[in-house]
């Protein structure tokens, strides 16, 4: 390890899936991690893959939990230097709106004005400095070779300078000014509120403080291919608490598991896992087999809903509007009953009530999985959720159209805000023709999902992301 890292606060103790041809090209991006343009080696492998990673992320809008693993599989960066490398990527990327808060307290000019490669290094510095027991030396010196090595040579004084005037401050003075939501927008920390309504003053710090818990991995266990039994032993996990098919994986690299690479298995959190499986425990008459799964991509709920269709003697019609996504659904899908259409989810082209069962994940904000997404919370807009909820109704309103009378409607998203949840399920019901069951029959035991019929699943309450879950039935048509 280098640096002599421990962590201070251990010692304190959705891309949207509706895009535009743009976006979809600029998702195809971030998919893999290009060498390009690499800065020269400083001798610190950890610094140097968080700096790259930093810049790829905050520069080009490439997504870390993509880009990081496998940087460090390329420069073969294990054991504690790839812990260290993980530690300062993700934490400077959690806390970057703090980091640039105390950056530009302390900064000559602008931080627009700063070159990506100077900002991402010095960002890093200050994260070192405020967050870790990193001597200060330390942090500040390999900032500013890494500006040196990414040919900014001109700005080595000022990177110097910013972190020797940040670091002549103690971290908890900074911290105590600008830290005040466990490094969150405070717009997000008002949803979250918002959303644990009457609990909030109880339960907002813990809701806040477990986006900055790295989430231990969830495997699911393809029905009629291997039980949650079975690859819990193979893979040295454990068996998941709510969904029958999870299986907690501690450590470990998932793609490295035997059951994953032959298909028996996959990684999905097991929140995801319960509303693909409440689609297909809905009772519904005269079930025909005809599923359709309205946003698909990139395709673990397909999958797992594919995999209980095949035992059901069922067929699922996947829609995906992105074809490169589309081609993810193809791979995860491979032989089960599920037929991939690229089209617009608010108008795919299918005949109207033709189908039994409908999942609608819509797109959404992502705030249910920040721990996954550091990034997320500092790229993401209060104004994004006004566009999205646009785009959330218009498809429950095409699930609804294209569900049968008697059928029933999924509706999620990845995110807690009641605008994307309640706010959208309440408006499609006040235009009649459906009613709301309760989806916390169809979660497997899992409690303490809130107030209303649906569900609302937290990180500190269930240890899943915090999924959002609706069950709806359409209505015949003379009710």
């Amino acid at each position: 390890m280098s640096g002599g890292f421990r962590s201070r606060a251990a010692g304190r103790r959705e891309q949207p899936k509706q895009q535009t041809q743009r976006q979809a090209k600029q998702e195809q991006g971030k998919q893999r991690y290009s060498v390009k343009s690499r800065p020269a080696s400083i001798g610190d492998a950890p610094r140097e893959a968080a700096f790259e990673v930093i810049l790829r992320v905050t520069r080009d809008g490439a997504f870390a939990n993509l880009t990081l693993p496998g940087l460090l599989k390329e420069r073969k960066i294990k054991g504690r230097d790839a812990a260290f490398a993980t530690e300062l990527t993700y934490g400077t990327l959690r806390t970057m709106g703090v980091l640039d808060a105390v950056i530009a307290e302390n900064a000559s000019r602008p931080l627009e004005q700063i070159a990506p490669e100077v900002l991402a290094a010095v960002r890093l510095g200050a994260y070192q400095l405020l967050y870790t027991r990193v001597e200060d030396h330390a942090a500040v010196d390999t900032s500013v070779r890494l500006v040196e090595a990414a040919n900014q040579e001109k700005a080595k004084g000022f990177a110097n300078g910013v972190l020797r005037s940040i670091s002549r401050t103690p971290a908890e003075k900074w911290l105590a000014q600008h830290d005040t939501h466990h490094a969150h927008p405070e717009w997000i920390s008002r949803s979250f509120a918002t959303a644990l309504g009457d609990r909030a003053e109880a339960e907002l710090d813990a809701a806040l403080a477990a986006d900055s818990e790295r989430p231990i991995v969830h495997l699911v266990a393809r029905p009629g291919e291997i039980s949650a039994e079975e690859l819990a032993l193979t893979a040295g996990g454990e068996e998941g608490k709510y969904s029958p098919y999870a299986v907690y994986l501690p450590e470990g690299d998932p793609g490295q598991l035997q059951e994953v690479r032959d298909g028996l298995a996959g990684v999905q959190d097991e929140g995801s896992q319960l509303i693909a499986r409440a689609l297909t425990e809905v009772p519904v008459d005269d079930d025909q087999g005809r599923w359709l799964d309205l946003c698909a991509g990139p395709g673990g709920k397909a999958a797992l809903v594919g995999s209980l269709a095949a035992i059901d003697a069922a067929d699922v019609t996947a829609i995906e509007i992105a074809p490169h996504r589309a081609e993810l659904i193809r791979k995860a899908v491979g032989e089960l009953p599920v037929t991939v259409k690229v089209a617009d989810g608010r108008d795919p082209g299918l005949e109207a009530g033709s189908f039994d069962r409908v999942l609608v994940d819509a797109p959404c904000s992502g705030l249910g999985a920040l721990r996954r997404r550091p990034e997320a919370r500092w790229t993401k807009t209060e104004e994004d959720i006004a566009e999205l909820n646009t785009l959330q109704s218009e498809l429950l309103a095409s699930a609804v159209n294209l569900v049968k009378p008697g059928g029933v409607v999924v509706y999620s998203t990845c995110s807690p805000d009641m605008r994307e949840t309640r706010g959208v399920v309440d408006k499609q019901k006040a235009l009649g023709g459906i009613e709301e069951l309760d989806a916390r029959e169809f979660l497997n035991g899992m409690d303490d999902v809130g107030e209303h019929p649906s569900a609302q699943m937290w990180p500190h309450r269930h240890g899943t992301d915090a999924m959002f879950l609706a069950v709806l039935r359409k209505l015949p048509l003379d009710a």
